[in-house]
């Protein structure tokens, strides 16, 4: 059964690329931008990436934490980081166990070839710990704005 909105969004506890872990039941009180993405320093996942840099200050401004999860290990989400100045962390889930749980890991066809991966996928999880939005499809030059866009700040 896949997540659906209003649902409790599963507990991980994954590290950075620093090695500091990230447990999101202790991000309960706030709302996370939970998004995972399949590779680190690929076109797409920079573009994805860089938008959420660009408009990070706007998340801070509404005491949001952005979240980036691939299976990617951490010392090419370091060089990612650092290459694109990205300052939200991005979480190492090697196994896709996490990205399992959130029913974003599958299969995935490129050029012709089929194999197992991590699906571009986002959820937005309200302070309460539930899914308030799901994004599945996006534009990921795009995408950073469009959750602004849907999620405006209240008077």
């Amino acid at each position: 059964m896949s997540l659906q909105v209003g649902d409790l969004a599963p507990n991980f506890s994954l590290c950075d690329a620093q090695a500091q872990e990230v447990e999101l039941a202790q991000l309960r009180g706030h709302w996370v931008v939970l998004y995972f993405y399949p590779r680190d320093l690929t076109p797409g996942c920079t573009k994805e990436a860089c938008g959420f840099r660009d408009t990070y200050s706007q998340y801070q401004a509404r005491q949001w934490i952005v979240l980036g999860i691939s299976a990617d290990e951490a010392q090419t989400h370091a060089k990612f980081a650092t290459k694109h100045q990205l300052p939200f962390p991005l979480l190492c889930d090697r196994e896709a166990q996490v990205a399992a749980a959130y029913g974003c890991y599958g299969l995935k066809k490129f050029m012709g070839k089929e194999f197992m991966g991590i699906h571009r996928t986002t959820f937005i999880i309200n302070p309460e710990g539930k899914i308030a939005r799901i994004y599945r499809k996006m534009k990921p030059e795009l995408h950073a704005g469009e959750i602004l866009q849907d999620f405006p700040v209240e008077p």
